[in-house]
């Protein structure tokens, strides 16, 4: 079988590694199938994967790497993953916030894309405890009080909480849990690590969980963004219920069996990018 030139090894990759992921293991067979390519090359791919700690080769194929509940990628690591997924999640998520609204923004890197979808809503004052959030907005306010391109200054007021700086870039502890305590906002958007039937919202970082159940009680309507590779991981703390979320936000990638579990779930599932099966056609 002649390998498909059409992807590049790292294309190749990087659909292999979502395949692990959504499917939970893959064969190589499959994988052949799939993507036209030779055993030898797949056999490669998953060497490589397999060096840099993304898969676990097992006998014909691999498996997800499990990572310790304690563990917490960085920002940057983080912001690697999923761009698409992500910035169609944005997307759907910034239609449910309305101009002159309060809204709050926790951290994570879907988080960050949405920031930058909000840009364009007039009047709103943003509740952020994420340096990287924070940054977004304050680089467009700068940008068009100095007759740049961005949206107009004041399109947003941003009010950054304080604390102890975490790996992913956000400000929690007492400091940020008294600011937050102090406010009401009209809708939370959440990024989360992991999201399970069983353990609800979860995070690896403990001061961080306690931050985001202070972000949880001051809101009126919880609106999770989270893409696929989310469903199924549990960290360290739980913060939430799922009868405690409004909506979920994710994307396509969502397996059939996660989408039936949500079925029988409080929250509203809105699968960005796809229409509401009631939708009018």
């Amino acid at each position: 079988m002649s390998d498909n030139q059409n992807l590049l090894a790292e294309q190749r990759r990087a659909l292999i590694l979502d395949e692990v992921r959504r499917r939970g293991g893959v064969r190589v067979n499959e994988l052949t199938r799939k993507l036209s390519v030779s055993d030898m090359t797949v056999r490669r791919d998953l060497d490589a994967l397999a060096r840099q700690g993304m898969v676990e080769k097992v006998h014909g194929g691999a498996v997800p790497v499990s990572e310790p509940s304690a563990h917490e990628p960085g920002f940057e690591a983080k912001s690697a993953l999923e761009l698409s997924a992500k910035e169609d999640i944005a997307k759907a998520a910034a239609e449910m916030a309305a101009p002159g609204s309060a809204i709050a923004l926790a951290g994570g890197t879907t988080a960050f894309a949405l920031a930058q979808q909000l840009l364009e809503v007039p009047d709103l004052t943003v509740v952020t405890n994420s340096v990287r959030v924070a940054d977004v907005f304050y680089g467009a306010q700068r940008a068009a009080a100095s007759g740049g391109a961005g949206p107009r200054a004041g399109a947003a007021t941003v009010v950054l909480t304080g604390g102890v700086r975490t790996p992913s870039d956000t400000l929690v502890g007492p400091v940020a849990d008294a600011a937050i305590r102090s406010l009401h906002f009209d809708v939370l958007f959440l990024g989360v690590h992991g999201i399970s039937v069983e353990a609800g919202l979860s995070t690896p970082n403990l001061a961080e969980a306690e931050t985001n159940r202070h972000f949880v009680r001051s809101a009126r309507r919880v609106v999770v963004v989270a893409d696929h590779t989310k469903w199924g991981t549990v960290g360290l703390s739980s913060f939430a219920t799922l009868d405690q979320v409004d909506v979920l936000v994710t994307d396509g990638g969502l397996s059939a069996e996660a989408r039936a579990e949500f079925a029988e779930l409080p929250p509203e599932l809105v699968v960005a990018g796809e229409q509401p099966a009631d939708a009018d056609i």
